[in-house]
């Protein structure tokens, strides 16, 4: 069982976790999706800085994930907060959405009210804005307020991916599991394109935490996601992730994003740690 695809694209296998590499090559005779890239550095398109735009969209493109059409690998990095570093004090996530060669694609913002960041911690319901570099929202992440217990399969963990916002693209999904993560990647009709298998235990003391992405039969492997290591002084007083995300160049860019998503409630169920926002919280006299 094969992995919905692009009707526009450059082809493309599974490939490893998200490295450093040069822009994929392009076979002589197909139309080329991948922009030429200015070299100085800080425009539109250079190492460091946004992502060069799009010469060519894929057929029934949503606006804004043109982008996601010519990559097959992002970086996904969470930004530190002074303010939550130093106290505890649960701000807003921010992360920044980064091509293999550190160009930005996307950045992402957090939208959920102090009350419930700070009294629900990493169970809360949230609202997430993916923008681009016009600071338009292209993708909209939506999650309630739901259990992620196995005891409570009726009411598992869900986010819905809109691409523009207000269209659903498709859903993250936790499907029910004793020990190790599961998850579907939904369209939007609700039905299952990929599943996400994951490791029994999300602790690996400097190395990187892997889950794995297969076509709905589980057998056939299209990518995976990685929580990578961040070093030590980060890993133990901030709750500042690093992701990688690998995907095939010619999956649909609706699963890509639907993908994306995903990342972000995998941080929050497993990585979005509150226990030493606590302690810094009471000797702060916060709590």
């Amino acid at each position: 069982m094969s992995y919905p695809k692009s009707e526009m694209a450059g082809g493309g296998q599974p490939m490893a976790p998200v490295q450093a590499q040069p822009a994929a090559a392009v076979d002589p005779g197909q139309e080329s999706v991948v922009s030429a890239y200015p070299t100085q550095p800080g425009m539109p398109g250079a190492p460091g800085g946004w992502m060069a735009a799009p010469t060519q969209v894929p057929a029934n493109c949503p606006k804004g994930l043109e982008y996601l059409a010519q990559v097959d690998q992002l970086l996904i990095k969470q930004k530190v907060e002074a303010l939550e570093a130093f106290t505890g004090y649960e701000t807003n996530n921010k992360y920044e959405i980064l091509n293999s060669m550190g160009q930005r694609v996307y950045h992402a913002v957090e939208d959920t009210c102090c009350c419930t960041r700070n009294c629900c911690g990493s169970s809360r319901p949230f609202d997430m804005k993916i923008l681009n570099n016009q600071n338009q929202e292209v993708i909209h992440l939506s999650r309630p307020l739901r259990s992620s217990s196995c005891w409570c399969p009726c009411c598992l963990q869900k986010v819905t991916v809109e691409a523009p916002p207000g269209k659903v693209a498709g859903y993250v999904t936790q499907a029910w599991s004793l020990c190790k993560p599961r998850m579907r990647i939904e369209n939007a009709d609700e039905e299952t394109v990929l599943r996400i298998k994951g490791p029994c235990c999300q602790l690996n003391i400097c190395g990187d935490i892997e889950f794995d992405v297969y076509a709905p039969d589980e057998e056939t492997y299209v990518g995976r996601v990685t929580k990578q290591w961040s070093g030590l002084g980060k890993e133990l007083f901030t709750d500042a992730d690093n992701f990688g995300i690998s995907f095939p160049l010619d999956l649909d860019v609706n699963v890509k994003a639907t993908l994306l998503g995903a990342v972000f409630l995998l941080d929050f169920m497993f990585f979005e740690n509150n226990t030493k926002k606590d302690d810094k919280m009471s000797k702060s006299g916060y709590r």
